[in-house]
């Protein structure tokens, strides 16, 4: 057992999943502002020593999702409407810039590598599987930063994206969301496999910001289910 729990440490496979977790309890709530995600309790949580404990809040902290408070240990940050608006938008102008050179550089098999990737997750639109439809999206999106062969524009759009990773897999839970991602992404695909530079950057800026109205659409109706919640208790 212990073994196994350092092979899992050392991969860092633990500290992500952990990281995730945490993540998506604090965008969904379950977490509010202000509470202390204190080590002991988060390692008797997960089944690990501290040390892991400490690199998953420390990549909270990264996230913008936690902060460290003097004498409080790390916290839950609030995270404001505006702020995350201003991370979509650089999102959008990021992917948008990806999709541009994914379809003026991409090469044939690259091309056919995303268009058959999109084509098997219609599939999971039709049986609804949200969490295999959240996984198969960050391939996709990987596909296309790869697919603009540039490196340095790759790095500042993962970066971007893991600290809205959360939030994206959030707008899943939204009623009918699948089918419009999935739709979303045929515009995308169909001009990058035409080599329409303009129309994929056009679609897959489009795209973040139907994201983002999605993500905070969800985020908005938690935060007033549980305003009602408190207002009934």
């Amino acid at each position: 057992m212990m073994q196994q729990k350092r092979r899992l440490l050392r991969t860092g496979t633990t500290v992500d999943e952990m990281v995730r977790a945490l993540a998506d309890d604090i965008v969904k709530g379950l977490l509010p502002p202000g509470e202390k995600l204190d080590e002991p309790k988060m390692a008797e949580r997960f089944g690990v020593s501290r040390t892991p404990v400490r690199e998953a809040l420390g990549q909270l902290c990264a996230m913008g999702l936690a902060k460290r408070r003097p004498n409080r240990g790390c916290v839950v940050a609030t995270i404001t409407d505006q702020r995350l608006t201003e991370m979509f938008e650089a999102m959008a102008e990021l992917e948008s810039a990806c999709a541009r050179l994914a379809a003026q550089r991409m090469t044939a098999g690259e091309r056919r590598a995303l268009s058959d990737m999109h084509q098997h997750s219609a599939e999971l639109v039709r049986d609804g599987a949200l969490e295999d439809y959240s996984a198969f999206n960050m391939q996709f999106h990987g596909l296309i930063y790869e697919g603009c062969h540039s490196g340095y524009l790759a790095d500042l759009v993962s970066s971007t994206r893991s600290r809205l990773a959360p939030f994206r897999r959030a707008q899943f839970h939204v009623l009918g969301r699948l089918r419009k991602s999935w739709d979303e992404h045929e515009a995308i695909v169909t001009a990058i496999l035409r080599g329409d530079a303009e129309t994929a950057a056009l679609a897959a800026r489009s795209h973040v910001i139907v994201v983002s109205a999605a993500s905070a659409g969800f985020v908005n109706d938690r935060n007033l289910s549980q305003t009602q919640d408190a207002s009934d208790a």
